[in-house]
């Protein structure tokens, strides 16, 4: 692609580094404002309500504003994965069900949950949107993780990579099922978190490797 260097050949182009920086610093950030908007009024509990109900109530634009950093950290993440492996090529269904967990999460962003009854329409679209984007985000990355083998720069990371997508993936299931189950149904909220943290660990990580692949190859390039 245009601006960026050949995938494992060396340093990584200013455009790649930008994006994959901006996917590591984000997910602190994320982490952070999950933080705040859950000490904010009303309170909801982190451990039976989802993550969706921060959107709503008088300080729901914090929650609102980190769908849409969620969103484009996935974004981001993909553009720095093109520009500095193949498998955006060799990988094409894995990468748009990524690409799928970026804008869903910006359209979780533009229509909030309900809490509670009635259902309302941009509750039911909410509600589609997050399974839609939990299913290519968790399954996205487990196919791409079956390709990290054959790229220098994550073969490293790639038995980790499959093991925290497949647990994802567990953890997405047994939250989408988890309202039959009596004993589960209580977690709920729990779950959904731990979901979302497997998927953006997996991005983080990947996103690190990619990263320390290039300062390798410049201080190579330097050394020499």
């Amino acid at each position: 692609m245009t601006g960026s260097a050949p995938p494992d050949s060396g340093s990584l182009a200013r455009r790649d580094r930008t994006a994959l920086t901006f996917t590591v610093v984000g997910t602190v950030a994320y982490a952070a404002l999950d933080v705040l908007a859950q000490s904010l009024p009303p309170h909801y509990s982190p451990i039976s309500q989802a993550e969706s109900d921060l959107a709503v109530g008088p300080y729901g634009y914090v929650m609102t504003i980190n769908f849409v950093l969620r969103g484009l950290m996935g974004l981001a993440f993909l553009l720095g994965l093109a520009g500095t492996t193949r498998l955006v090529r060799e990988a094409r269904v894995g990468t748009a069900l990524v690409a799928v967990w970026g804008v869903g999460a910006l359209l979780l962003a533009a229509f909030p949950t309900d809490v509670g009854p009635p259902l309302t329409v941009h509750g039911a679209i909410h509600i589609v949107v997050a399974f839609l984007a939990f299913a290519g985000g968790s399954i996205g990355e487990l196919l791409l993780s079956l390709h990290f083998r054959e790229e220098a720069r994550l073969r490293g990371w790639a038995t980790g990579a499959t093991a925290v997508s497949v647990l994802a993936i567990v953890m997405m299931l047994v939250y989408f099922t988890g309202d039959k189950i009596h004993r589960v149904a209580p977690f709920s909220g729990l779950l959904e978190r731990v979901f979302i943290g497997l998927v953006l660990l997996w991005m983080l990580v990947t996103a690190i490797q990619l990263l320390r692949s290039g300062r390798v190859a410049r201080s190579s390039a330097a050394a020499g």
